[in-house]
């Protein structure tokens, strides 16, 4: 993988180290990032609770300084397709983009990869994949409702059901037939598990393939967010109130949330890295989650309580599955998907060390490793069934 200060040299070293200066003079607010451990939904609520005097430091107008010129020179997130606008069951506009496999590189390409991303983040979290991807496979990328480019879905209806829908309306559009792969990752994981139960149909002719990373069938509310029991505890059954009541003042908390940005990257780090990151990765993963409004926080991390997908793990059965987990994850911890690999009979589990939550940006290499295996895994399975379908009734088709 190309370094972002090969490909920008002198500018990223820059900016770099200004980041490294804000990070030796702010190490105070990451101690207590450490000590408190909110997760990265309730960083907003820790940025209007008071953190005001704490980001009024000698190195403000130096971490400013560093985001900006990371913005500006990251190529994270700058991958683009052929972009499509497609139109969900109760009118919302979903938006996503097409990348067509090349002929010369893919030769028959026989499996579409659809690519379902994570709370507060969109498509460009795949940035590494479809880097790594491109060319070599039909790849759909889609913004889940009320995130990235997607549109704002009616208040109230952010449930897995709908976001299934949402995902079953995508695949309809844009891979309306052939075999496919599908990937998600943290509640886009979640998503792809929710379609199981919407179509299971749809698994049995034409899934055939399954990647679910740093995601869960249903624990979720009983995870501690790496803090001692009751504390994580406390955190996860005040959270939905604390944010909601925030999510009524949008425009004030958003405010507040600009002006805390230095206050909040520690909190980002901690539940999104399980080690040292180059500072424009975890700059990449901060924008993205300050781009998400905060009332789209409040209203999509209800769903999370309630979600319980465990039964719709019935429809991956034969179907190869990757089941893929940062060993640092705070957010989902590994036993989570662990459960989910003991399920789906056949599933290959990976556990990937020093990595936390947003291990696709963590460790790209070894993601990128084991999709493309998974990627080849189902290609072969759908080839053998062509084979056999031939021989059955002679016309050469496929099942899936």
């Amino acid at each position: 993988m190309v370094a972002v200060g090969d490909v920008v040299q002198g500018k990223v070293a820059g900016a770099v180290e200004a980041v490294r200066r804000a990070a030796d003079g702010n190490r105070r607010l990451g101690r207590l990032a450490g000590n408190v451990g909110l997760n990265l939904g309730l960083a907003v609520v820790g940025a209007a609770a008071g953190v005001a005097a704490e980001r009024l430091t000698v190195g403000l107008v130096t971490r400013r300084r560093a985001r900006a010129e990371l913005d500006a020179v990251a190529p994270f997130g700058t991958l683009r397709g052929t972009p499509h606008l497609i139109e969900a069951d109760d009118g919302t506009e979903l938006y996503a983009e097409v990348e067509e496999a090349d002929p010369a590189v893919a030769g028959e390409a026989p499996v579409t990869v659809v690519f379902s991303h994570g709370y507060c983040l969109d498509q460009d979290s795949w940035h590494f994949q479809r880097a790594a991807l491109r060319g070599r496979v039909r790849m759909v990328f889609w913004d889940q409702r009320s995130h990235g480019r997607s549109g704002r879905g009616p208040l109230g209806d952010s449930r897995f059901e709908r976001l299934a829908r949402d995902l079953h309306a995508v695949v309809g559009e844009l891979a309306p037939d052939g075999p496919l792969v599908l990937a998600g990752h943290s509640m886009g994981g979640m998503t792809v598990m929710a379609l199981a139960a919407h179509d299971p149909e749809l698994f049995a002719e034409r899934v055939a393939g399954v990647a679910l990373l740093s995601t869960t069938a249903g624990q979720w509310a009983s995870t501690t967010l790496g803090l001692p029991g009751p504390a994580g505890r406390l955190v996860l059954r005040t959270a939905p109130a604390v944010l909601k009541l925030l999510g009524r003042q949008p425009a004030l908390v958003e405010r507040a949330r600009r002006l805390s940005a230095d206050a909040i990257a520690p909190f980002v780090k901690r539940y999104s890295f399980a080690s040292d990151v180059d500072p424009a990765v975890a700059r990449f993963a901060e924008r993205m989650i300050e781009e998400t409004p905060v009332d789209v926080v409040a209203e999509f991390l209800p769903a999370f309580y309630g979600h319980d997908t465990s039964a719709a793990l019935e429809a991956f059965a034969g179907i190869p599955a990757l089941v893929l987990h940062g060993d640092g994850d705070l957010l989902v911890p590994p036993d989570q998907g662990a459960a989910i690999a003991d399920a789906v009979p056949g599933a290959r589990f990976v556990l990937v060390e020093e990595a936390g939550h947003l291990v696709l940006l963590e460790r790209p290499a070894q993601v990128d490793a084991e999709l493309v295996a998974l990627i080849e895994d189902a290609s072969t399975t759908v080839d053998a069934e062509q084979e056999r379908t031939s021989e059955q009734d002679g016309t050469g088709a496929a099942r899936r």
